[in-house]
């Protein structure tokens, strides 16, 4: 009986030791991620290093080059809250990716639309905006082209920027048209003015702006957005401390009315278009 005794003893001293180490391991291992933020290299470096693609409103140049836009006054004031500097990284869309996963900067704030495929590769956040897109087509091209069906053509041509949600969106939409590939969103655009692409597809309030600035040539042919979706922050993946203190933020500010109040200012009016030079 007494070894018996002793045995369940040990036994009970055992479980006791492990029940009281769990929740110290638990912690060690809570400080470890912690320690491995993104977050914690903001607060030492005492700057955030913001990702961005030029591409009006969200980032854009004004007359005196420097960057304005919704993103830089997201970006400017998660910086503020966060008690650092903020300093932004213009890059090209198609790398935008490669660059945040190999550590050129701390996140994307760039109206990067959460996809399957991207989320492959980055974890996003809770989205801080949602837009949709609309068509932005040449007048006198599209004369003919009174439905939405009627784009999918053999006959007609798109224009999109290389890499971003248009360039997915419209062979899905349109299968039989051909798309014109660009660099620069810009450039899409262009060649639908030009008269070399019947259309493209662009987030608002581009297409609106742009129909407003060329009335004889360009228009809105559908009061229809496509796709709308979710815009998020695009962050490196095995990084849940940052994922929450971000989702946090933009949950803050959602429910306090800054995030709609910047993006109603850059989205809904014009009162910046005096700012940034004529193109």
């Amino acid at each position: 009986m007494n070894i018996v005794k002793r045995i369940s003893t040990g036994i009970i001293l055992l479980l006791l030791a492990l029940g009281l180490c769990a929740p110290v391991l638990a912690q060690q291992a809570s400080k470890e991620l912690s320690s491995e933020s993104v977050i914690e290299t903001i607060k030492k470096r005492q700057a955030i290093k913001i990702g961005l693609s030029i591409f009006k409103p969200w980032s854009m140049r004004d007359k005196n080059g420097d960057l304005i836009g919704f993103e830089l006054d997201v970006g400017t004031k998660l910086a503020e809250d966060m008690g650092v500097e903020a300093e932004f990284i213009p890059t090209a869309w198609d790398g935008i990716i490669p660059a945040l996963v190999s550590g050129k900067f701390d996140a994307i704030i760039s109206g990067m639309t959460t996809t399957p495929q991207r989320n492959l590769t980055i974890n996003f956040t809770d989205p801080y905006a949602y837009s949709g897109l609309t068509i932005l087509a040449n007048t006198k091209m599209t004369a003919d082209l009174e439905a939405i069906e009627d784009y999918n053509s053999e006959e007609v041509t798109f224009a999109a920027r290389r890499g971003a949600t248009p360039a997915a969106l419209i062979p899905q939409m349109f299968p039989k048209a051909k798309l014109l590939l660009f660099d620069e969103d810009g450039a899409s655009t262009q060649e639908v003015l030009n008269g070399k692409a019947h259309a493209t597809m662009a987030s608002e309030p581009t297409p609106s702006s742009e129909a407003r600035r060329y009335p004889d040539v360009l228009n809105v042919p559908f009061n229809t957005a496509f796709s709308a979706t979710g815009e998020a922050f695009g962050i490196r993946k095995g990084d849940p401390d940052a994922i929450n203190f971000f989702n946090n933020w933009i949950n803050m500010h959602t429910k306090n009315g800054w995030l709609k109040e910047r993006h109603d200012y850059w989205f809904r009016g014009d009162e910046w278009s005096s700012m940034v030079p004529d193109e």
